[in-house]
């Protein structure tokens, strides 16, 4: 997708790289808890786009060990303009989110939804977020707690190695994915949605599956409202990505058993389902249905 230069007085970003993740002052999350929450998280957890440590099942708890002490970049921290050039991955995600926050305001504006756009952070190996601590294990995901879309650039490398998730595309779905939970956020869908998971915690799965395949149809209709700046091979780079992560291709991929009850994700062709009708739709009412 072609997108526009960002402006830097128009998105919020934050640089954890070259800190070790010591952030003085920035809270951890409760308990300190990351990840999944199921017995797939070793698995998961290091290839799923999507982690949501705001929206556990009840999950892994890890006693957090004091921040490693490393000396912040040269010339103190770094503007969002310097952070967004750091690297070619780093500026396709800056001009990414300036792409998302123009395209979603006008759609909560028309709803009469408040709007607030989403922090994009990188970090580099660790780093700290709203909802505890950020590790390149975890792979990309969006904190509820500080509207922080929390990303490793190094994941990308591993998605093109590993995942044979390929194309510049297939970036853009990360971050539209994730803030595709920062709309759930906005709109009480995901809490309402926890709510449901303590209430009946044997449906907690099957109610992340949901989340985790609106905020694929909501990545598509992003992509589908600038489908203009489209380039050839865009949608099959999204869709080869989204059938990368299913929970049943990485079960497979490592080894295991396909056990649907494990699910937090969705299966390969669901993912790439909702992804397609996002994109076909352009209708952000579309995605709804998951929640009825």
């Amino acid at each position: 997708m072609r997108h526009d230069e960002f402006d830097p007085n128009a998105i919020d970003v934050e640089d954890q790289r070259g800190s070790g993740g010591a952030r003085r002052g920035l809270p951890v999350g409760r308990g300190g808890q990351v990840g999944c929450g199921t017995i797939i998280l070793v698995l998961v957890a290091s290839a799923v786009f999507g982690v949501d440590p705001g929206q556990l099942l009840g999950g892994l708890e890890q006693v957090q060990g004091p921040a490693q002490e490393q000396s912040a970049p040269a010339g103190g921290a770094l503007s969002e303009s310097e952070s967004c050039r750091v690297d070619e991955s780093s500026l396709q995600m800056c001009n990414a989110l300036s792409s998302l926050n123009k395209t979603w305001q006008p759609v909560f504006a028309a709803a009469g939804v408040p709007f607030k756009a989403p922090k994009l952070v990188f970090y580099s190996q660790a780093g700290q977020s709203g909802c505890g601590a950020a590790q390149s294990a975890m792979g990309p995901f969006y904190c509820p707690a500080d509207h922080g879309i929390y990303l490793d650039t190094d994941f990308f490398a591993q998605m093109d190695r590993d995942l044979g998730a390929k194309g510049k595309f297939a970036r853009d779905y990360v971050i539209a994915h994730e803030y595709g939970h920062h709309i759930q956020k906005l709109t009480g869908v995901s809490d309402q949605i926890r709510s449901l998971q303590s209430q009946n915690p044997r449906q907690a799965n099957a109610l992340s599956v949901r989340l985790e395949l609106q905020a694929d149809c909501y990545a598509g209709v992003w992509a589908a409202k600038n489908r203009t700046r489209l380039e050839p091979g865009d949608m099959e780079s999204g869709l080869n990505a989204a059938a990368a992560i299913g929970d049943d291709t990485l079960m497979r991929n490592a080894g295991r058993r396909v056990s649907p009850e494990q699910f937090t994700h969705g299966t390969s062709k669901q993912r790439m389902e909702w992804l397609r009708k996002g994109m076909e739709s352009g209708d952000d009412t579309v995605c709804d249905a998951l929640m009825r």
